[in-house]
């Protein structure tokens, strides 16, 4: 469900800023959405997890070599990329 923020009332907007942890601006879209969460039992996570390792060992078998400051500019370019006003940590 999706409503602008001017057509909810003075209790609904309260319980969005309680949730948010701050104000909900006039020209704003609020979404509610409500799901179960996927039941995975820990041995399934553990083997996911093993799945993940293997996968990434194999990429990072298969990558070419770069410099820790190329490796840094290239998350860097991903960040900015999906987050335009991404600055690295110093």
């Amino acid at each position: 469900m999706i409503c602008n923020a001017e057509d909810l009332s003075p209790d609904q907007i309260a319980a969005v800023e309680t949730l948010l942890g701050r104000r909900v601006h006039a020209g704003e879209a609020v979404s509610v959405r409500t799901f179960e969460p996927v039941r995975i039992s820990h041995q399934r996570r553990l083997e996911i997890a093993d799945e993940l390792r293997k996968y990434f060992a194999k990429v990072d078998a298969s990558r070419k070599p770069v410099s820790e400051e190329e490796a840094e500019a290239i998350i860097n370019e991903a960040m900015r990329s999906v987050r335009p006003g991404y600055r690295p940590h110093r």
